[in-house]
Order: C-alpha cells, then sequence, then structure tokens
C-alpha cells in the first residue's frame, strides 16, 4: 500500500496473473478457466460462502464487507471480466447465506470444494423464465440474456416467475453447452465474461433446487444496496488504469504542469470513487435505511469518476493508449462496456428523490 491507498497493480501477484492471463483471453475470448482457477488457489471462491459451507467466520458482517470490498477490488484491478463473474458469484453465495436451507448449504459447500464457480442472471428476454407445472412435474421455460460467463460457470442463481406470486430464484446448472448461445457477445470490452444467452426451457424443478420463499431476492435494501460489489469491480479497473497511466507517462509530460494538473485530477476522481464504493459497503453491512439511496448514488459517482479517468489517461497516455497490446487499452475498452450499466440516469434521479424525502444526513455515519 501506498500514500494514494492503492495497491501498486502488478506488485500484487494474483493481480498481475489476472492482468497476464487477461490479455490472452482479450485477443481470442473464451472462458477464463484459469483465471478462475487462479481466484480458487488464493481462496477468493470459498472464502464469502456461508460458513456451514465453508467460508471465512467474521467477526461481523461489517467486517464480512470490508473484505469483500478489498477482494473485488482487486480481482477488478486484475482484470474486469473475471472480475464481473466473481461478483456474480460472491452474490450467489451471498444469496445461499440469506436464504438457503441447511441442506442446501451443505451442497453448497460440497460443489464449492470441487472448484464451482456461480452466477446471478435475472435479464432475460420477454416473456422471461416461467415457472410452470407439467404431468412430470415443475420445469423452467424461457431464456436468460446477458448471462455472464454462460457455458463456463457451473451453476446460475436465476430469477423465474411462478404462475403466480413474486418471483423466485431456482439454482441451475450453467455449463450446459446445448443451452448456451455466445454468438452475439461481439463486443469491444469485457469479452471475456461471455455474457451470452441461455435456455432454460424444460430444465425440472423441485423444492431443493428453489432458493428462499417468493419475493426474498426483491427483498429492500439488500437487492438495490447490492449494486455496490459491481462498483468495487469497476473501482478496482478504475484504480488500475491510474496505475498504469503513471507507468506509462513520459518524462515531457511528468515534467509538464498542465499534465500533472490532469492526473491529479484522475487521483481525486479515483479516491472520491473509492470513498463512496467503501461507504456504500458498510451501510450495505449494517442494512442501513439509506443502504439503496447510497448504492444508487455511488453507481453515478463511480460512472462519473471512471469516464473523467479514461479521458485522462487517454490524453496523458496519447496516441499509445489506443494500440493493440497495451494494457491502457484493454482497461478502457473494458470500463467502457462495463460502466454501462441499466438505467443510469433514472437511478441517479431515485437517490435524488431519496434524499429529498428524508435527511439523509442527519445522522450521518461518516463522521
Amino acid at each position: 500500500m501506498n500514500d494514494t491507498g492503492l495497491l501498486p497493480v502488478m506488485d500484487d501477484p494474483l493481480v498481475g496473473q489476472l492482468a497476464r492471463l487477461g490479455a490472452g483471453y482479450d485477443e481470442v475470448p473464451s472462458h477464463p478457466a484459469d483465471s478462475i482457477s487462479a481466484l480458487a488457489r488464493a481462496n477468493l471462491l470459498v472464502r464469502f460462502a456461508p460458513v456451514e459451507a465453508g467460508g471465512e467466520q467474521f467477526a461481523n458482517e461489517d467486517a464480512r464487507h470490508r473484505a469483500m470490498f478489498d477482494a473485488l477490488r482487486r480481482v477488478g484491478r486484475g482484470d474486469l471480466s473475471v472480475g464481473r463473474l466473481y461478483e456474480g458469484h460472491v452474490n450467489a453465495v451471498s444469496l445461499f447465506g440469506w436464504y438457503a436451507t441447511s441442506v442446501q448449504r451443505a451442497w453448497l459447500g460440497s460443489v464449492l470444494a470441487q472448484g464451482a464457480v456461480f452466477g446471478v442472471w435475472a435479464t432475460e428476454p420477454a416473456p422471461g423464465v416461467a415457472l410452470v407445472e407439467t404431468d412430470g412435474g415443475p420445469v423452467l421455460r424461457g431464456a436468460k440474456s446477458f448471462a455472464s460467463g454462460a457455458g463456463g460457470i457451473a451453476y446460475a442463481v436465476v430469477t423465474v416467475q411462478p404462475a403466480s406470486g413474486d418471483r423466485r430464484l431456482a439454482v441451475v446448472a450453467a455449463d450446459d453447452a446445448a443451452c448456451t448461445d455466445a454468438r452475439g457477445w461481439r463486443v469491444r470490452g469485457m469479452r471475456a465474461s461471455m455474457s451470452g444467452a441461455y435456455d432454460l426451457t424444460g430444465y425440472p424443478m423441485n423444492e431443493d433446487r428453489l432458493l428462499g420463499a417468493p419475493g426474498d431476492y426483491d427483498r429492500e435494501p439488500r437487492f438495490t444496496s447490492g449494486a455496490w460489489r459491481f462498483t468495487a469491480v469497476q473501482l478496482g479497473g478504475i484504480e488500475a488504469l491510474l496505475t498504469e497511466t503513471r507507468a506509462t507517462l513520459s518524462e515531457p509530460a511528468r515534467a509538464d504542469p498542465l499534465a500533472r494538473a490532469a492526473f491529479g485530477q484522475a487521483i481525486v476522481a479515483t479516491r472520491t470513487a473509492g470513498l463512496w464504493v467503501r461507504e456504500a459497503a458498510v451501510r450495505a453491512a449494517g442494512e442501513d435505511r439509506d443502504a439503496a439511496a447510497f448504492a444508487r448514488m455511488t453507481r453515478g459517482v463511480v460512472e462519473r469518476a471512471g469516464l473523467d479517468v479514461m479521458e485522462h489517461a487517454a490524453r496523458l497516455v496519447g496516441t499509445r493508449s489506443a494500440f493493440a497490446g497495451q494494457r491502457v487499452d484493454k482497461i478502457i475498452r473494458d470500463l467502457s462496456l462495463y460502466l454501462r450499466q441499466a438505467g443510469p440516469d433514472q437511478v441517479r434521479d431515485a437517490a435524488v428523490t431519496d434524499w429529498l424525502d428524508h435527511d439523509c444526513w442527519g445522522e450521518d455515519a461518516w463522521w
């Protein structure tokens, strides 16, 4: 750790390994199996699972969320595509921690011990994934889209709609090549996240495969405040871009006060985003009344920071920032896509409305 609060990107063996492997997956997009294996060796796949499934026993939820914040940033620094997959895995094991039965947690522990990776898939083309009754028992009907890791990860926790009532969570196998269609994932960035379509039609269901009760996935503040996790991965990418920009700066640029001013603005943007994401994680841990509003606002803060640092990096590094094979180019391409979360203006407006409706600063936990 240096005096800016940033870990030197390539001085962290895991981050350096993810960065090197990520360059290859960027050239030839495929499921990043070697990178996932590196996460497994670092115990990151099991660490945040329920204790009954082999996860670490943290002192409390605050300690767990702070450790998760560091882990998500760390993986994001190495490779944002792998960070996206890892964030989905952390989300999934957290859902098991909140809603799984003892039998389901025991099963989770058994598959995690074998290196299984999970995802969470909620996005779907109309009419969505339905839970339907048939003569042979309940089955799923429909497909998921933008299903990160489809065909590569072992399992996914997916949202399904019963014939009546609130939507539910189901645990499904996610590695069936016959169900996977990644042909549409032709993108400039985040190539190794392999966010294709996955057809669940005919997938058999029973109570052991249903996680929690109807409506649990949408339970607040967990649903909205959980956005802090993907902003932590994005923050890691922004931090990596700042570090790479510093390493790439020429001596004339370092001697130029205008360039130094631009780099200073990039530092401020990055550190500001970091403070917001860390606070969003802490508030999510305590399920504070304003945790959801805080996460909504954090999304916009991180997006703005990412856009600003990308612009500063491109201007400071110059033409080299667009050369194939340059890490600055890969991070910018990945961030450009990953920052494109749904409805950013509407989410920001909802956060502002929350602030107007009640005094979120009256009992401010920052100070």
